[in-house]
């Protein structure tokens, strides 16, 4: 290995140290509260070496942001070989569900915690995420090519289907599905049979 490529290394290794520990600060304390001097503790540097690698606090938050949304449309990608757009379709609902299922930190960064969520308006910096929802319209384009959701809107269908898979991956990444415990049901069947009624109400649509 040169010189140059170990130096690489060791940069991506301490990028890569500096993301996880503020993964966990921003998971603790929240957007605003966190701190680079926070994170810097985390990993027992200074501040300013924090620096060498980011600007500021944003931008550490957008690259996770960044990581996360790369992270679930890898999973989804392989999808596209799937020929059937509504099959495809809920294959997309089942991955999405699955990413928040094993990556509980990364989709309380991406979904639910407050933050400077204006910023959204800078095309560059959210690029992933748009990526990912273009992914989940053009699949419902090509689900009406073959007559489903006929005369919908692709936005506000997208808005909808959305709003489903966040709405059961937020409530177990909170923890609220413990108010089924008495019931004897647990977050995973509450998940799975959750999108499997709703998977029946699209097929009707």
């Amino acid at each position: 290995m040169t010189i140059a490529n170990r130096k690489q290394r060791e940069k991506e290794e301490m990028r890569t140290l500096i993301l996880d520990a503020a993964r966990k600060i921003f998971l603790e304390k929240g957007y605003y509260e966190a701190s680079i001097r926070n994170i810097a503790e985390q990993i027992e540097y200074s501040p300013g070496t924090i620096y060498l690698y980011f600007k500021d606090k944003d931008e550490i938050f957008h690259s996770l942001h960044e990581e996360g949304f790369r992270r679930l449309l890898e999973k989804m990608k392989p999808l596209q070989h799937v020929s059937n757009p509504f099959e495809r379709l809920k294959a997309i609902g089942s991955v999405y569900l699955d990413f928040a299922w094993n990556n509980k930190d990364f989709y309380d960064l991406m979904f639910i915690m407050q933050s400077p969520i204006d910023s959204e308006k800078d095309q560059e910096k959210w690029m992933m995420g748009h990526q990912t929802l273009e992914f989940l319209k053009n699949v419902l384009r090509q689900c009406q090519d073959i007559g489903h959701f006929k005369g919908m809107d692709i936005n506000y269908l997208s808005f909808t289907i959305w709003s489903a898979m966040h709405g059961m991956s937020a409530l177990f990444c909170r923890d609220r599905c413990k108010a089924y415990h008495e019931e004897g049901l647990e977050p995973t069947e509450l998940m799975e049979n959750g999108y499997r009624y709703f998977l029946a109400m699209l097929e009707k649509m």
